[in-house]
């Protein structure tokens, strides 16, 4: 067998691939994202190497939080798994019996885990998965589209070990506590807060307002390998860290995803290259102009949901005048030689987002190319 390093042409070909355009942002269903050389370097030479893991983990921590100015920080197999071992953490700290029988122990404990309604969320898994799954009881505060300090005020009492506040683009934005609010009912009550800031993009902001875990992927916003990211308070980090033992060690990650997340993390404080969203929009205005000369549709740009600063395409299309629907050109979209990947989160609206911050000039021209052969029907 050869061992020359494959090209991305030998793995399309070797496993029957389809390439992809990644119009649709950071998700974890297309591979989230593509790390620098710098990271895919570092990733190389820790799987070539040995170390002492619980050394690597505690001193890339040490590093890590020494580049944020927090307390405490560990890296994690992905976001969800942090979710996981935050809670379970939270709920045993350092009780051997509690770490090693999460499921099981008749010990009483405080288990309760106060969510705001509108952010019990499912973001390819239900939030609630992993509040069960960390040995946690979700209990849900306010209504669908309103959560005020009142409502989760309410609810607390000797069996609330934790609030957890979810920053997502997934979640309803109105009516909504904001974390400082949230951190403040949290030092008032005296029970932890969690934040699961996944996607987000400031990684001290929701730990300066008082959150005592942060949950960050490593492969969104920082551009790692897969991996997540934990900050926060000393002691709950390290409480977090005991679930290596427990119900953590089948999420574990390698030694190279450590350093290669801490490696992006540098690269992401010192050394930033992300576009900004004017950026973004001076790339897409070509396109924009392109869709709105094709019949039925019209193309204009929004600002993300959650408030980071990305700008995105939004595409409508008329279903009267193409004679098919958002949804129907979602999927004609995703067939062929290459399969092109939208927000669909609009669809039912009859509209798509174009995220294009992993979007060339040339592959926005074979988009605009491939949705005008749809719609038109030009060959």
């Amino acid at each position: 067998m050869s061992s020359e390093s494959p090209t991305k042409k030998d793995i399309y070909n070797k496993y029957h691939l389809k390439k992809v355009i990644n119009a649709s942002g950071r998700m974890t269903i297309l591979g989230v994202s593509t790390p620098r050389s710098e990271v895919i370097d570092t990733v190389s030479c820790g799987l070539n190497e040995y170390f002492e893991i619980k050394d690597l983990v505690d001193k890339t921590g040490q590093y890590i939080a020494q580049l944020l100015n927090v307390e405490n920080a560990v890296v994690v197999s992905c976001a969800s798994a942090g979710i996981v071992q935050a809670v379970a953490g939270l709920i045993t700290k350092d009780d051997h019996d509690l770490l090693f029988n999460l499921h099981s122990s008749d010990k009483y404990v405080p288990r309760e885990i106060i969510v705001p309604k509108g952010h019990n969320v499912n973001f390819g898994a239900p939030i609630g998965t992993m509040v069960s799954l960390g040995g946690g009881i979700m209990v849900e505060a306010g209504y669908a589209n309103e959560c005020k300090p009142e409502h989760i005020e309410s609810l607390i009492n000797p069996d609330t070990v934790a609030i957890l506040y979810v920053k997502s683009h997934h979640c309803v934005q109105k009516n909504m506590l904001s974390v400082a609010q949230t951190a403040a009912i949290a030092r008032k009550y005296d029970i932890s807060l969690i934040v699961d800031a996944a996607a987000e993009e400031d990684l001290q902001t929701y730990y300066q307002q008082g959150a005592d875990l942060v949950i960050y992927s490593g492969a969104k916003a920082i551009e790692g390998p897969t991996s997540g990211l934990v900050i926060g308070r000393h002691q709950a980090v390290e409480w977090l860290k005991l679930q290596s033992q427990g119900i953590g060690r089948p999420m574990k990650i390698g030694k190279e995803g450590i350093l290669g997340l801490t490696k992006a993390i540098e690269l992401y404080v010192t050394d930033p290259q992300s576009e900004t969203g004017q950026q973004m929009v001076a790339k897409m205005t070509p396109f924009i102009e392109s869709l709105n000369t094709l019949k039925g549709i019209s193309a204009k740009v929004v600002w993300d949901g959650a408030g980071r600063d990305i700008a995105r395409a939004e595409i409508a299309f008329d279903a009267s005048v193409i004679g098919k629907t958002a949804v129907e050109i979602i999927e004609l979209m995703k067939q062929g030689e290459i399969a092109v990947y939208f927000r669909e989160y609009k669809a039912n609206e009859g509209k798509v987002d174009a995220d294009v911050r992993s979007v060339t000039s040339t592959q926005l021209d074979i988009i605009y190319q491939k949705i005008k052969n749809i719609t038109q029907g030009a060959q």
